[in-house]
């Protein structure tokens, strides 16, 4: 009907106003009020400032041009795990997720250009693919740099100047790859801003001929089996492990990732504290008895190891009692 039509359009173009002016019209100091129907318009903040499962944001950078300073600042969202239905719905924002991922290009803290890699990348220019979605940059110029920027706000097109673009592009590879990393492993990899480095239970092998994914017989959970076995077991079982490594259904989960949206459940997504802690025990106990660890030393090397780095709060109740 008309009147349904004409609601579409106003909440596209409130969501719309949302996402351009947003600096100018959040927080306590707005510079703007903005309404749409007599209702007042909320911003939408691009890059979830505040919310406590963002797992990165970068220092603000600057750099000197004959046009003035740029800007920028770089972002990696929460994983879809991390935010409600709502919030997930939300912060998609109007083009939805792989859409906006990218540079968002303001002028005067008024958006310009919402999402897209300006052309950046190499040797191909970037996409907006699945696995960067997550990825969002704030990038400043001046009044002056319009014509530097080839700047046109009708298509909300932006092509960086040639000395520009190798500065721009070594900050979102970084970017990409970090919000590849929280994509790929639902949220909580490793610790992406800095810290001790997670032990994985799988390792990636590149040779001449491709990729491989491997496992790491290093890993907490396999040594305990393998440093406990006779010879003749010990072949057994890496054997076993080999046809799992070889049968990996890699296809399969690429079409499901790509139909779903989604990466599967993985890191005890779905399972409960009970069974999480059943298998935490377990580990525990060989790296006290087994191991000679003692106590704080072993829920140490817990904690950085995959998946255990996600549950704290059950290692912290690990004691002496378990081992």
């Amino acid at each position: 009907t008309v009147d349904d039509f004409l609601a579409l359009m106003d909440e596209q173009v409130e969501r719309h106003l949302a996402m351009v002016f947003h600096r100018l019209i959040e927080g306590h100091h707005a510079k703007l009020r903005l309404k749409l129907n007599g209702k007042k318009i909320e911003a939408w903040d691009p890059f979830l400032s505040s919310h406590p499962s963002k797992p990165w944001t970068s220092p603000v950078q600057r750099h000197r041009t004959s046009c003035g300073d740029i800007e920028v600042q770089c972002h990696v969202l929460p994983h879809r795990d991390k935010l409600s239905d709502k919030e997930f719905e939300i912060n998609g924002g109007p083009a939805g997720w792989n859409a906006q991922q990218g540079f968002y290009v303001y002028r005067n803290q008024r958006l310009l250009v919402a999402g897209g890699w300006l052309g950046l990348g190499q040797p191909r220019a970037w996409n907006r693919e699945e696995p960067h979605r997550l990825a969002r940059i704030r990038l400043d110029i001046p009044n002056t740099a319009d014509a530097d920027w080839k700047i046109d706000v009708r298509k909300s097109v932006a092509r960086p100047p040639v000395a520009l673009r190798p500065w721009l592009a070594s900050m979102a590879a970084d970017t990409r790859e970090r919000a590849r990393r929280v994509f790929a492993y639902r949220g909580s990899p490793i610790n992406v801003n800095a810290g001790t480095p997670i032990e994985q239970a799988w390792k990636v092998e590149r040779t001449s001929k491709g990729i491989r994914y491997r496992i790491d017989e290093a890993h907490p959970s396999i040594s305990a089996v393998l440093d406990d076995v006779t010879s003749i077991q010990k072949d057994l079982i890496i054997s076993m492990l080999r046809v799992i490594e070889e049968t990996v259904p890699i296809q399969k989960i690429w079409l499901d990732t790509a139909e779903q949206k989604e990466t599967p459940l993985t890191s005890f997504a779905s399972s409960s504290d009970e069974a999480v802690l059943k298998v935490m025990k377990t580990l525990f106990k060989n790296l006290v008895v087994r191991k000679g660890m003692d106590i704080e030393d072993a829920k140490a090397r817990l904690a950085c190891t995959d998946p255990f780095q996600n549950f704290p709060r059950l290692i912290a109740q690990l004691s002496e009692t378990e081992s």
